[in-house]
């Protein structure tokens, strides 16, 4: 007997090693691809001991439930469908089909050996940063060695109905960007549908309201307390774990400074990014000595012809700029903590955080900035430039 939708997806014997660190639903999802293993050798009886192994752990795992009534319904007629119980809910198996595909998947894939291009550098607040891979159900968690990340986890999760890259309010997707946890709303202030709680996303970013996208409420959080894992796709557009995932992760997370990038296709970096990362902080630094300089002029050739700023277009920007800088008669600028992620759906563009200090002769402050730099005819140019 073999199921022939799961036929593609049955694994060899060999497995991808375990990283120590690994949470326990990592274990979950091997021992889920022993069970369908012993299912396409014949095994049967090995694969239902396993699956209600898995079961006794978790209960509320339906995709076990689904391949342990599949193994019982065995016993009394052949099966040739994954989930081919009688009368059951076409759109349930299928979305748990897809899950067992996902799933499968990612026991395929070895733990990362290099970084992703996304996390050019981090700052030595940001302990943590996260990358979410809409097409591989995946979320992966790395921390800071030294401005570098380094693979620490992942998890399986689930993302909107209708995928990725969201435009609008109601749309059922997940947004692709550049985010930041920027709030925790506990267990006991929201539904049992959110599970251990609740982490908000910063969607929409600057980038994102530029470009004309809105929407509100993507968070991290995790599921209801009967349900183990959601489907793949299944959510209005929040990345969604295991509560025991969650429960692992959240540790790890720091508010207003996590960053969580939100990517279709993982990609990694390689020697090109990291000459480009280099070429682009030689580019912040000129920046600063420029403005340091008071050659109005100069400073403001690192600003795009498509900049704004708080409403302000690049002249009248120009403007305010030249006026201030008239009464300066000397400026200085230090920058730190800064940190530079790629935009995953927008090439050339990178995510630039810092902590400024200015002083003059006439004024001293101190600002968190947010700037998005864009490569435009082989320059790096500031297209938007906030407060974070």
């Amino acid at each position: 007997m073999r199921f022939r939708a799961l036929s593609f997806l049955l694994i060899s014997a060999c497995f991808a090693p375990l990283a120590a660190a690994e949470p326990a639903s990592r274990d979950m999802e091997q021992e889920l691809a022993r069970s369908l293993q012993e299912i396409g050798s014949n095994h049967l009886g090995l694969a239902l001991n396993q699956v209600d192994s898995l079961l006794k752990i978790n209960p509320n795992f339906r995709l076990a439930q689904l391949v342990r009534g599949d193994l019982l319904l065995a016993r009394s007629k052949p099966i040739t469908e994954f989930g081919d119980a009688p009368n059951a809910p076409p759109d349930r198996v299928r979305d748990l089909r897809e899950e067992a595909n996902a799933r499968l998947q990612r026991v395929q894939q070895q733990q990362p050996l290099m970084a992703p291009k996304f996390l050019w550098q981090l700052n030595a607040q940001q302990h943590y940063a996260i990358v979410v891979d809409t097409s591989k159900s995946t979320l992966y968690l790395y921390e800071n060695a030294n401005g570098e990340p380094r693979y620490v986890a992942d998890y399986y999760i689930s993302v909107g109905k209708k995928g990725s890259d969201k435009l609008s309010e109601g749309d059922q997707k997940t947004p692709l960007g550049v985010y930041f946890v920027n709030g925790h709303i506990p267990r006991n202030k929201l539904s049992d549908f959110f599970g251990l709680g609740a982490y908000p996303l910063s969607y929409p970013n600057e980038w994102d309201k530029r470009e004309g996208r809105d929407g509100h409420g993507i968070w991290l959080h995790g599921t209801p307390s009967n349900t183990y894992s959601r489907p793949p796709r299944a959510s209005n557009g929040c990345v969604v774990l295991a509560n025991d995932d969650l429960a692992h992760l959240e540790k790890d997370l720091q508010i207003g400074i996590t960053p969580v990038i939100i990517t279709n296709q993982m990609a990694w970096s390689d020697a090109a990014d990291r000459n480009e990362r280099d070429t682009l902080s030689k580019s912040i630094e000129q920046w600063r000595t420029d403005w340091e300089s008071r050659n109005t002029e100069t400073y403001l050739t690192h600003y795009s012809q498509n900049f704004s700023s708080g409403g302000l277009k690049l002249p009248a920007f120009a403007q305010q700029k030249r006026l201030v800088n008239s009464g300066k008669t000397w400026i200085k600028v230090h920058l730190s903590d800064v940190s530079m992620f790629p935009y995953p759906s927008q090439p050339d563009l990178v995510v630039v955080n810092f902590e400024q200090d200015y002083e003059s002769n006439n004024l001293s402050n101190h600002m968190h900035k947010r700037q998005y730099w864009i490569k435009q005819n082989g320059h790096w140019q500031i297209i938007y430039e906030g407060a974070a």
